[in-house]
């Protein structure tokens, strides 16, 4: 399945991915700014270390599945300072923006232009994949977290936070962004699939944030006017989901 090209699009540009979504030049210029590494993957890395508990997964070797512009790299290193440190995107354009992040935050990162459905990386090589606001891109969603459970050793850990159906399917992120509408999901939707595949994890590993930027009706501004109360978990649409998953087996 392919989707039509934004306009700005070159076409001698070559994907990693007969499915990849291309994103709108809006979209691209806001995954490169402060706002998008300070309020959104700054708090979601907090988050998922929260979850993950005691002991934090230390050293080895982190998959960033879906590392857009390496925005993310600075944050994991300072996280879990992981020895090895692998950046993953469909888009070369994204790759090659990574590549010149790392070398200004000093870190020795291995690129690859590739699939999550298809990763070039031996079974059981990965200690932990970070996978971001990359699963509502993906078109063959069930095949990526496959690949997530082969590369990872066994008690690997998947740090998976994602937007939810009742966020990408709202007018402002129609708008602005480009995604596979077809493959959404809400929040129990991710983790029945996370535990289809086999992944483990307890209540206390999971949470469903409820940030501004999720609140595409108002960004949360009659709550923080004082003009009403913010819903509870059960009375809302979730809109994001961060689960601190593990592959089972010795770690």
């Amino acid at each position: 399945m392919r989707h039509r090209r934004p306009p700005d699009t070159s076409e001698s540009m070559t994907y990693a991915s007969p499915t990849y979504v291309e994103e709108t030049r809006i979209g691209f210029r806001f995954l490169a700014t402060r706002t998008w590494q300070h309020h959104v993957l700054r708090v979601a890395i907090n988050d998922l270390k929260r979850l993950a508990g005691e002991p934090l997964p230390q050293g080895g070797t982190l998959l960033d599945a879906g590392c857009g512009q390496g925005k993310s790299f600075r944050l994991l290193r300072d996280a879990f300072a992981p020895r090895r440190l692998i950046g993953l995107d469909a888009d070369p354009r994204s790759i090659e923006l990574s590549r010149a992040e790392a070398a200004r935050e000093g870190i020795d990162a291995r690129l690859l232009l590739a699939d999550c459905a298809r990763i070039d990386l031996p079974d059981a090589s990965v200690d932990v994949v970070f996978c971001h606001q990359t699963f509502h891109h993906l078109v063959e969603q069930e095949r990526a977290l496959a690949e997530f459970w082969r590369v990872l050793k066994p008690g690997g850990r998947l740090l998976f936070a994602e937007s939810t159906k009742a966020y990408i399917d709202t007018w402002v992120i129609r708008w602005f962004f480009r995604h596979p509408m077809h493959v959404q999901k809400s929040a129990d939707g991710y983790l029945a699939m996370l535990r289809a595949q086999g992944f483990v994890f307890d209540d206390a590993n999971v949470s469903l944030p409820y940030l501004w930027w999720s609140r595409a009706s108002d960004f949360g501004l009659l709550e923080r006017w004082g003009l009403r109360a913010p819903p509870p978990p059960g009375r809302r649409e979730e809109t994001l989901v961060n689960v601190a998953a593990r592959k089972p087996g010795a770690a």
